[in-house]
């Protein structure tokens, strides 16, 4: 019986830490990007550096669009993510992930505000490609 409680305690523990919802909402990271954007003049374009903001290790970051369904989401990040935020029924969002060793360490809802942002022609972020463009 200790046996068997044993091993369903150990299953429940183990299917607690690998839940999607221990990814770090960065809502600081939030705030930089949201005075940034303030920052940009209307109907300008700009470019923001992520290793002016982030103080966290990562190797890759992943900028998700409004309307994301989960199958793209995973697809693009190459993990098995749950739709944290709900990106595939919103407009007013684009979703940063972070991914460091193969693993969602962190992400950030960025409002829109009226911006569109892109990658240019590339895929994720690294720590030494690290640009999003603005547009306003």
């Amino acid at each position: 019986m200790k046996k068997r409680m044993g091993v369903i305690l150990f299953a429940l523990l183990l299917l607690i830490g690998c839940n999607d919802n221990n990814i770090k909402r960065n809502k600081e990271l939030e705030e930089d990007v949201k005075s940034f954007i303030i920052m940009v003049s209307d109907d300008s374009d700009s470019e923001l550096h992520l290793s002016g903001i982030v103080d966290f290790n990562w190797d890759k970051a992943f900028l998700i669009t409004p309307y994301t369904s989960q199958e793209e989401i995973e697809k693009q990040v190459g993990v098995k993510l749950k739709d944290i935020s709900n990106i595939s029924l919103r407009d007013d969002i684009y979703l940063l992930i972070f991914i460091n060793n193969d693993k969602v360490v962190q992400y950030a809802e960025i409002n829109r505000l009226q911006t569109t942002f892109s990658l240019s022609d590339q895929e994720y972020l690294t720590p030494s490609n690290d640009s999003i463009y603005i547009e306003r």
